[in-house]
């Protein structure tokens, strides 16, 4: 029998080494990375039947990277592995299509019980969360996590709070210098916002960059 297949996305080259070891003896890892936007293309390209996310990644945050693989295959097996235990990031998760919620903080055999349960059809949350799927809201504001915003703003507004040039953040989303002035300009005159500082908390606030 074939091994389900898994890829993994978090930014933490030892958990990455960690995961696979516990792993490896289960499962089938097709691929290992170590941002958002890889973490996309690794599933665009590898199609894995579940795949493993932190939320907290570089360029594109776990919770982004579930909504654009959400959209691509909207029955997408995604597990996010992360130490966030605030109830924001528990419903966002759930909200952007999550299978899965494990705290990197519990014992391997709850992310194993998580894949599982993912290859079932079922959904895991870690019993270390003092939540309930009943008590996960289904509704929510649309200004949590960039609601608000459209994924090109949020895109640019990750890469503008992590310190990119506006080069810099043309080149990593392949749009012309002028397309990524337009996004950053129009995302300051939504929020009423006049600097980057400002855009800069806003992005923190929000959980769109850490």
């Amino acid at each position: 029998m074939n091994k389900p297949r898994l890829l993994i996305a978090d930014d933490h080259e030892l958990l990455l080494e960690g995961l696979r070891r516990i792993l490896e003896t289960d499962f089938e890892l097709v691929g290992a990375v170590t941002d958002g936007r890889a973490a996309v293309e690794a599933f665009t390209r590898l199609r894995p039947e579940v795949l493993l996310l932190d939320i907290g990644m570089p360029l594109l945050n776990g919770i982004e990277v579930a909504r654009q693989v959400r959209r691509l295959v909207s029955d997408a097996r995604i597990i996010f592995v992360t130490m966030q235990t605030d109830r924001a990031y528990v419903e966002a998760a759930f909200r952007a299509g999550a299978s899965g919620y494990v705290l990197k903080q519990a014992a391997a055999s709850d992310l194993i019980e998580a894949i599982r349960s993912a290859l079932r059809g079922r959904r895991f949350l870690s019993p270390r969360i003092p939540l309930t799927f009943s008590q996960i809201a289904e509704d929510h504001s649309p200004e949590e996590f960039g609601g608000e915003l459209s994924r090109r703003q949020r895109e640019v507004l990750q890469l503008v709070a992590e310190g990119k040039t506006m080069k810099e953040i043309a080149s990593i989303l392949g749009i012309s210098g002028r397309t990524v002035e337009f996004h950053k300009t129009a995302v300051m005159r939504s929020l009423g916002m006049r600097t980057t500082a400002e855009l800069i908390r806003y992005a923190i606030a929000q959980k769109i960059a850490g």
